[in-house]
């Protein structure tokens, strides 16, 4: 599933997860209790100032269950009315180890409970909850449950062209780009991808390269992928890209806008047809510091991607 909605129109955003695990070779979902509701639930909650929904995602599952986790696939949203606002509540797949211990940091949740997805369908107190339940047994039903994320960004905003008189490939990011690589670290970490392969250019290592000390990644400089490789030799960068599904560790591929619609082709290839089609198609296919994630199968390299998602990071 493409994942692109409009999220202004909404007065309230929240986020949560659908966890899961398989045990003797059942699938189990975490259901939680909230006593404040009397109420059987998904972990989820509002999103604070200065987050994405990602973000939000992941933060609310800490904290109601002490779980730490990266996301999956997008399941489903719902929509509903609280007191008169409109609300949306967007809902992600996550793994959990069948070794994993669950301790809420706040009192929020009072009781937790390993179902199966029956058990689970029947506990929920809120109809509207059973949606990314029915998504997540669908993925399982398909061996498309557990997946890896492929992520490709457009570097954050750069000084402009008109104002920088040095090499191409000096030009920095602006103090807007600055703050964009520093939400695109908190954002990346929704996912924790294990490979960082970027253009050299300045402005795409300032990008990514925040997120991969943090984390102790090593970054992969391919000269492929800035403008003027890319301009002479767009085959290059497109086999560049292709290298990104020869693995199952999760990858970010950070480039620049010229670069873009050759990376988009390959992407396509690894896309069900009507899911590429909904690629975007037109300049300048992401705004700066903005993301597409590619969920793919990890039972098999030869599938398709289940879906992608098109993630800004939080602009102040």
């Amino acid at each position: 599933m493409a994942k692109n909605k409009t999220l202004s129109k909404y007065d309230i955003l929240a986020a949560g997860c659908v966890c899961w695990r398989v045990v003797d070779g059942e699938l189990q979902v975490l259901v939680i209790h909230r006593p404040r509701y009397d109420d059987w639930s998904w972990p989820k909650g509002k999103q604070d100032d200065g987050e994405t929904l990602p973000e939000t995602a992941v933060r609310e599952l800490r904290e109601e269950t002490g779980l730490h986790i990266t996301l999956g696939v997008h399941l489903a949203d719902t929509e509903y009315t609280v007191r008169g606002h409109d609300k949306l509540v967007r809902y992600w797949a996550a793994e959990v180890s069948p070794f994993a211990h669950t301790s809420p940091e706040d009192d929020e949740v009072d009781r937790m409970s390993w179902l199966p997805v029956a058990r689970a369908r029947s506990i929920l107190t809120n109809e509207d909850d059973t949606a990314p339940l029915d998504e997540l047994a669908r993925l399982y039903a398909r061996a498309s449950l557990a997946t890896r994320p492929v992520i490709v960004i457009r570097h954050a905003k750069a000084k402009p062209r008109s104002s920088w008189q040095r090499a191409e490939g000096d030009r920095p990011l602006a103090a807007t780009g600055k703050r964009q690589a520093l939400a695109v670290t908190r954002l990346l970490a929704a996912w924790q991808p294990k490979r960082v392969v970027t253009s050299p250019w300045l402005r795409c290592i300032s990008t990514v390269v925040p997120y991969a000390k943090k984390y102790g990644i090593k970054v992969k400089e391919r000269s492929q992928l800035t403008e003027a490789a890319h301009k002479r030799h767009p085959k290059r960068a497109a086999q560049v890209t292709e290298q990104l599904f020869d693995t199952e560790r999760p990858v970010v591929l950070c480039t620049h806008r010229p670069v873009l619609p050759t990376v988009l082709k390959v992407l396509a290839k690894h896309l069900p047809p009507a899911l590429a089609a909904q690629l975007p198609d037109a300049d300048p296919y992401l705004s700066p510091g903005q993301m597409i994630v590619l969920h793919m199968p990890r039972a098999s390299q030869s599938a398709r991607a289940v879906g992608f998602e098109i993630i800004s990071p939080f602009d102040d």
